[in-house]
């Protein structure tokens, strides 16, 4: 009986388009109000990173023209919600007039498909090998279209649960050790030496201090420092801050990965404040928090889509704050903040992102990880 019942050709097309770029090729539907009878999707890993599927009927090249403005001010707007710098789109018209006259430029790319066998279209192809055999189906009529709908179905439902899974709140245990570790630090420089403000306390504990961790080898203190803080304003603020950066960071990342991310940005930051300090003392958790707003910058990116307005509004504006009240303020160890924050991006790199591990992205992050501990190294213990 399904056999016989018949689904129009371009709602039919609709759906085969849908269907491949949705759970082949791994595309979002995006909501557009205002916007009737086309389909946006969109994949920012994707040399096409919007597909456009148009259902309305443009019967002439001023109509052409209107759409193509059109799709520049939304893409605009695309562009800056994900912080993208290019955003090409492919527009797939399925009703063109024969007298319309389809243009391309470096930011869209745009076809005619009115059958299947118009998908064997060489800038379709090019990108899209599989794309005829993929929208080839057996089944007819009613059959394929619920076997269409429930495949899109299943993989939006997958990538929900993938999102929900990295977006969920976890109970942040590796930030909550550190944040004890570094009271622990605190109250023992109170009780085994002269306090926090102390320097000779400072220096038994493990503060930071180029003639002892270049000169004489103590390289323990690139990490102990950042346990260590001087006053109770300087703990108290940093561990604020610890609490609700390392807890985001722990939840998107995973604990083996924030742990490493964290104690690498230490490193960094200890490195570079070496690099630019003689002689001072230098302690405090904030190098490597501003390695873990790093790690969230790079992680924001890769999920910008959803993320792109928090990356503008809040991620990006803290750590310019906190980097102008740096350079304005005397005794802010600047040099650390910068070298946490560069720590902590490349590593987030090199470790990947859940669900975008791209092989080349983490070839080139271990790349510049390796450059930049280079150069670090060379700086402070043989260039110095």
């Amino acid at each position: 009986m399904n056999e016989n019942v018949i689904i129009d050709k371009k709602d039919l097309m609709i759906m085969k388009l849908l269907h491949y770029f949705v759970t082949e090729e791994d595309y979002n539907p995006i909501i557009l109000h205002g916007v009737n009878d086309e389909i946006w999707l969109e994949n920012l890993n994707n040399p096409y990173k919007v597909v456009r599927i148009v259902n309305h009927y443009i019967h002439n090249n001023e109509q052409l023209s209107f759409d193509n403005f059109k799709v520049k001010q939304i893409t605009n707007k695309l562009k800056s919600k994900t912080l993208s710098r290019k955003m090409k789109v492919l527009n797939i018209y399925l009703d063109l007039g024969e007298a319309v006259n389809l243009t391309s430029d470096s930011e869209s790319e745009s076809v005619v498909v009115k059958k299947i066998t118009d998908l064997k279209n060489e800038h379709l192809i090019s990108v899209f090998p599989d794309i005829l055999t993929k929208t080839k189906y057996e089944e007819k009529g009613m059959e394929l279209f619920a076997k269409i709908t429930n495949d899109i179905n299943n993989a939006n439902k997958e990538k929900t649960k993938k999102l929900d899974k990295i977006f969920s709140i976890k109970k942040p245990i590796i930030t909550y050790c550190i944040i004890a570790l570094c009271i622990l630090a605190f109250i023992l420089m109170y009780i085994f030496g002269n306090g926090s403000s102390d320097n000779l306390t400072l220096i038994k504990f493990g503060a930071n201090l180029d003639i002892l961790t270049v000169g004489l080898g103590e390289y323990f203190r690139l990490i102990t420092c950042s346990f260590l803080h001087i006053g109770i304003f300087h703990l108290l603020f940093n561990m604020y801050a610890l609490y609700v950066i390392g807890s985001q960071a722990e939840s998107f990342f995973g604990k083996i990965k924030y742990l490493i991310i964290y104690l690498f940005s230490a490193v960094s930051a200890s490195l570079l404040s070496l690099m630019f300090s003689a002689n001072v003392i230098s302690a405090g958790a904030s190098g490597a928090i501003f390695g873990l707003m790093g790690a969230l910058l790079y992680f924001g990116y890769h999920y910008r889509i959803y993320l792109g307005n928090v990356i503008k509004s809040q991620i990006i504006p803290i750590i310019v704050i906190n980097l102008l009240f740096g350079f304005l303020v005397s005794g802010v160890d600047n040099a650390a903040h910068i070298g946490g924050l560069i720590g902590g991006f490349l590593t987030a790199m090199v470790l990947g992102v859940p669900e975008h591990n791209d092989k080349s992205s983490r070839i080139n992050g271990m790349i510049l990880l390796l450059i930049y501990l280079a150069f670090v190294i060379y700086m402070v213990f043989i260039g110095g």
